[in-house]
C-alpha cells in the first residue's frame, strides 16, 4: 500500500509541476462554463436600432422613449433622411430601423389607425425575426395602453415588416460566412502549427535548421501547401454556397477573395506562434483546437449575436480575427456593400497580420 501511495504522489506531484497540464485541468472547465453560460443565448440584447420619425409628435415620442428603455433595443440614431437607412444598414451601426408615417397621432386619432415600418437586416434570420417580435410586441403594449387610456378599442398600430437583404430567411445567408471563416482558421493555424510541432518532436527539425536553407524560408515553405489547400477550399465553399446552398455572391468577388487571403494569413501566422510556444503534437492540437475552434464559434458572431453577450466577452470577441472576417463576407456576400463599408474589417485584419508576425519572428528560434 505505501508503494502504491508513493506511485500516486509521485503522479501529483508531475502533475502540479506541469503548469499547461493544471491548466487544462483546472483552467479549461471554467472558461466553457463561462463561454457556453454567456455566449449561448438565443435571446437579442442591445440590438442596434434607428428611428426615422416623418411625424415627431408626442406618440412617436412615447413609443421611442419606450424603445430606448427596453434591454433588448440601443437607439443609436434618429434619421433625418430615408436614404440614410440603407447606409446605416451597411455600415452595421444598425440593424433594425423603425420608420413611422407622417402625421401619425393625428391619423390614429381620426382614422383609428397608424402606420409603422420595421426594417430588419435578415442577413440572420433568427435574430432578425426575434428582433422583429420584440418591436412588435412593444407597439402592442403601447397599443394596450391606448385603449385603456381612452376607453376605446378602436386606436390600432399596423406594423409593416420589411426584411432586407434575405427576404427569404434562409439560414444559409447566415451560416456560409461563419463555416468559411472556421474552416480557413482550422485549415490553416491547426494544420501549420501541428505540422511544425511534428519536426521537433520527430528532431528532424534540427536537421532542417542546419541544412542551407535560411530557417525563416522552412518555416515559410510548411506554409504554403496549407495556404493553397485554403484557397482550393475557399473555391470550393465559394461554388457550393453559389450552387447548391442559393447563398447569392451580392457584392465583388475579388474583395470576398482578397478578404479571404488576408485571413488566411492571419491564421497561418497563428498557426507559427503556437508552433514556437508548445513542443508536441498533443499540446498544438489542444491549443489550436480549443484556444482557436471554441471561441471562433462563440464570439465571432457565427452563431450568436455579439450584442447579446456580456461586455467583457464582446471585448474578446474583438481580438478573434474571425469576427471580422465574417462580418466582411457578410457585407460582401449578402449585402453587396462596396468596398468603403468594410475598410474597417480590412485595417483590423491587416493590424493583426503585422502584430501576429512580429510576435512570431522575435519567438522563432533557430537552434534547438
Amino acid at each position: 500500500m505505501k508503494q502504491f501511495l508513493a506511485f500516486v504522489k509521485k503522479e501529483f506531484y508531475h502533475i502540479f509541476r506541469d503548469t499547461r497540464t493544471m491548466l487544462i485541468l483546472l483552467g479549461m472547465p471554467i472558461a466553457q462554463i463561462i463561454l457556453f453560460g454567456f455566449a449561448i443565448t438565443t435571446e437579442v440584447k442591445n440590438a442596434q436600432i434607428a428611428v426615422y420619425d416623418l411625424s415627431k409628435d408626442a406618440t412617436t415620442q412615447q413609443i421611442i422613449q419606450r424603445l430606448q428603455a427596453n434591454e433588448y433595443f440601443t437607439l443609436v440614431e434618429n434619421l433625418n433622411h430615408p436614404d440614410r437607412i440603407d447606409q446605416i444598414m451597411k455600415e452595421g451601426k444598425a440593424s433594425m430601423v423603425l420608420v413611422f408615417s407622417s402625421d401619425f397621432q393625428a391619423n390614429m386619432m381620426h382614422s383609428g389607425e397608424a402606420a409603422v415600418q420595421i426594417i430588419v437586416d435578415a442577413t440572420d434570420p433568427n435574430q432578425a425575426t426575434t428582433m422583429t417580435n420584440y418591436a412588435s410586441s412593444i407597439l402592442g403594449q403601447y397599443q394596450q395602453e391606448m385603449y385603456t387610456m381612452y376607453n376605446s378599442a378602436g386606436f390600432t398600430i399596423i406594423p409593416q415588416t420589411r426584411m432586407l437583404y434575405n427576404p427569404q430567411m434562409e439560414g444559409a445567408y447566415n451560416f456560409v460566412p461563419g463555416v468559411m471563416g472556421l474552416i480557413l482558421m482550422l485549415i490553416c493555424a491547426m494544420m501549420t502549427s501541428i505540422a511544425i510541432v511534428r519536426e521537433k518532436e520527430r528532431g528532424s527539425m534540427e536537421i532542417l535548421l542546419a541544412s542551407p536553407i535560411q530557417p525563416i524560408l522552412i518555416i515559410i515553405s510548411k506554409a504554403v501547401p496549407y495556404f493553397t489547400l485554403s484557397i482550393v477550399n475557399l473555391i470550393t465553399i465559394l461554388l457550393l454556397s453559389v450552387f447548391v446552398l442559393n447563398v447569392p455572391i451580392a457584392g465583388s468577388l475579388s474583395l470576398i477573395i482578397f478578404a479571404s487571403l488576408l485571413f488566411i494569413l492571419v491564421a497561418l501566422l497563428f498557426g507559427l506562434l503556437i508552433s514556437n510556444i508548445v513542443q508536441t503534437q498533443v499540446a498544438a492540437m489542444l491549443i489550436s483546437g480549443m484556444g482557436l475552434m471554441m471561441p471562433t464559434m462563440l464570439l465571432s458572431g457565427m452563431m450568436f449575436p455579439i450584442e447579446s453577450m456580456p461586455a467583457i466577452l464582446q471585448w474578446l470577441s474583438a481580438i478573434m480575427p474571425a469576427r471580422w472576417y465574417i462580418e466582411a463576407i457578410r457585407k460582401l456576400m449578402i449585402q453587396g456593400v462596396d468596398g468603403i463599408y468594410i475598410i474597417k474589417e480590412f485595417v483590423i485584419l491587416l493590424i493583426m497580420i503585422f502584430v501576429l508576425l512580429i510576435i512570431s519572428l522575435k519567438r522563432f528560434k533557430i537552434r534547438l
